[in-house]
């Protein structure tokens, strides 16, 4: 992912309300509010919604008199753009410093676990990724 990237541009704040969106799939301003750490004020929460759905990253339907938000983009699509702009800005790009660096967190994988992942290694190979 490149710095030109839609979701690369996003504030702090703005980040933060689309994590609460995506792990919960939907919420109000109120909602959010409780969700994040430390928020602004209800009409700056409003307004971050505003600029986020304006930025075509969420959407909302109405439910009475009020708004729910949702993500526009699957969870899946949001967690690989997520994870493709952590290794890009963090470990320059590289995948192997990226799984170095998970690895090294001393971390227990269970025998299970680890086999999964092996076999996720050797069907990337076999798939020439």
């Amino acid at each position: 992912m490149t710095s030109t990237d839609p979701v690369a541009k996003l504030s702090r704040r703005e980040r933060q309300i689309m994590d609460v969106l995506h792990r919960d799939g939907a919420a109000t301003v109120a909602e959010v509010m409780e969700r994040i750490a430390d928020p602004p004020g209800y009409s700056a929460v409003r307004a971050l919604l505003r600029t986020l759905e304006t930025k075509g990253h969420i959407l909302h339907r109405e439910d009475g008199p009020r708004y729910v938000f949702e993500p526009v983009a699957a969870k899946e699509e949001a967690r690989s753009a997520a994870l493709s702009h952590l290794v890009e800005t963090f470990f320059e790009g590289s995948t192997t410093a990226a799984v170095a660096a998970l690895l090294g967190t001393g971390a227990r994988l269970e025998k299970d676990r680890l086999e999964a992942i092996l076999q996720m290694i050797d069907q990337a190979r076999q798939e020439g990724r």
